[in-house]
């Protein structure tokens, strides 16, 4: 076929994740032994992980989790959605982590969150990529927005396909250039 990567996406505390995360490690190995990159869309699924004021889907401390897990078991690449808050732990009451994590290791700033992120991937040397987000009304500000926060924190890229695809031709490709000149300009750097 001509395949140069893998692909696949584990769902970290849906009820099937076990299985997920064992057939995921079989194929990514295989996968490696032929030469492919691997890539895991690492992606928390749970209903617990939500309460009535926050989804804790977007957790820095809990997404940091699911990628840790995603670099144990090979992948090359994470994708992870952007992380939009903190303190998933003790809002669940599921897990444990040090104090510190909140106090000295991240801040609540948006760069902070998904830097905690990246340091999870073996600190940045796995890249992990953002993902873009739903396609909504104020989607080229949203994108730029999440390619700076991504880039500033160390990640390695952002993909952005429902916000580009689900616009006319025109739309959809300044979104991309818009998101590539984020990338390109050497003003923005890592925080």
């Amino acid at each position: 076929m001509g395949a140069v990567a893998v692909g696949a996406t584990v769902f970290y505390g849906s009820e099937h994740s076990r299985r997920q995360i064992q057939e995921v490690s079989e194929a990514f190995e295989h996968a490696h032994e032929l030469g492919m990159a691997t890539i895991l869309w690492a992606y928390l699924r749970n209903p617990a992980f939500k309460t009535a004021d926050k989804d804790y889907h977007v957790s820095a401390d809990l997404t940091g989790q699911a990628n840790h897990l995603a670099v144990t078991i090979n992948a090359d690449i994470v994708k992870q959605k952007m992380a939009e808050n903190n303190r998933g732990y003790n809002a669940i009451k599921f897990g444990k982590t040090s104090p510190k994590v909140y106090s000295e290791l991240t801040t609540d700033h948006p760069i902070d969150l998904v830097r905690y992120q990246v340091a999870n991937c073996y600190m940045g040397r796995v890249g992990m990529i953002n993902s873009g987000g739903e396609s909504g009304k104020d989607d080229l500000h949203q994108a730029v927005r999440t390619a700076v926060i991504n880039k500033r924190a160390g990640g390695m890229g952002l993909i952005s396909g429902r916000k580009a695809f689900q616009k006319p031709m025109q739309d959809g490709v300044a979104l991309l250039n818009a998101i590539q000149d984020v990338y390109l300009d050497k003003a923005v750097t890592v925080a």
